[in-house]
């Protein structure tokens, strides 16, 4: 490690005024920043933790009956205090990790670092959420823009994320043992309006929206209707792991079972 101011305020309006100096970054549980930091991969010369400003924390239902979840909720507390309003993403959060790591990182950490295996954008992706930051709110739609990209401008942080709360969802996760990250990952989300399909872990881009199997799940919301449904593996993730034409094929199983999960 190296030498670095710290700070640790109580208030969103004094972690904005303290992200506002120079090669300020923000903190959250660390989890991945921490190690990016012993890597030598980022130096930022502040680190600003949010971790505890009580505004940031929780998990509540809204007037409208979405569920918002602060920026700074752990995993663990996702998964235990969304089991009743939202248990898709509860199991979801229930499922990142181990204990060390549910107990440390939070939610907003998480979307913000948009980690291209990572479990929360899928889930924020597939559920059509709301990013809440210090300064706006952003559909999820035009949040994720990438790799590790998002459209967070400097020292924004993201106070909130608000889930509209569907007829069904279920979140499906072929797991990388040894980091517990998803090879591949697929959120389902059921509206009245129509479905959402979200993929994490699979592509170089990051997490994406399989449209073509929104369509088909539209018109009949069975496992039937993606037979012939195949991803191009083109821009598929290849590593030890598993080559780009098997994580294609692990797009379809992945979206099939979600579908029997919400049937």
């Amino acid at each position: 490690m190296y030498n670095f101011e710290f700070e640790k305020p109580s208030t969103i309006a004094d972690a904005v005024a303290a992200l506002g100096g120079e090669d300020a970054q923000a903190l959250g549980g660390g989890q991945t920043l921490i190690p990016t930091l012993k890597q030598r991969l980022a130096a930022p010369s502040k680190l600003v933790s949010v971790s505890g400003i009580a505004e940031m924390q929780g998990v509540c239902v809204e007037d409208d009956g979405s569920v918002a979840v602060g920026g700074a909720t752990t995993h663990a507390r996702v998964a235990a205090d969304a089991a009743r309003s939202y248990p898709a993403l509860a199991a979801l959060a229930g499922q990142i990790g181990d204990p060390a790591v549910r107990n440390r990182g939070t939610i907003g950490g998480s979307v913000a670092n948009n980690d291209p295996a990572a479990c929360y954008p899928a889930g924020v992706l597939g559920s059509g959420a709301t990013i809440v930051t210090n300064t706006r709110q952003m559909a999820a739609d035009d949040f994720f823009q990438g790799m590790f990209t998002t459209a967070l401008d400097e020292g924004e942080i993201i106070t909130s994320i608000r889930f509209p709360v569907p007829q069904a969802a279920s979140y499906q996760k072929f797991l990388q043992p040894a980091s517990r990250f998803a090879l591949v990952g697929v959120y389902l989300a059921r509206f009245a309006g129509g479905v959402r399909v979200a993929v994490t872990g699979a592509s170089e881009d990051g997490v994406f929206r399989w449209s073509e199997a929104e369509e088909a799940l539209n018109k009949d919301f069975r496992t039937d209707a993606l037979m012939g449904l195949r991803i191009n593996p083109m821009n598929m993730i290849g590593d030890l792991h598993g080559s780009k034409e098997y994580r294609a094929h692990l797009v379809s199983v992945m979206t099939k079972r979600a579908v029997e999960s919400c049937a």
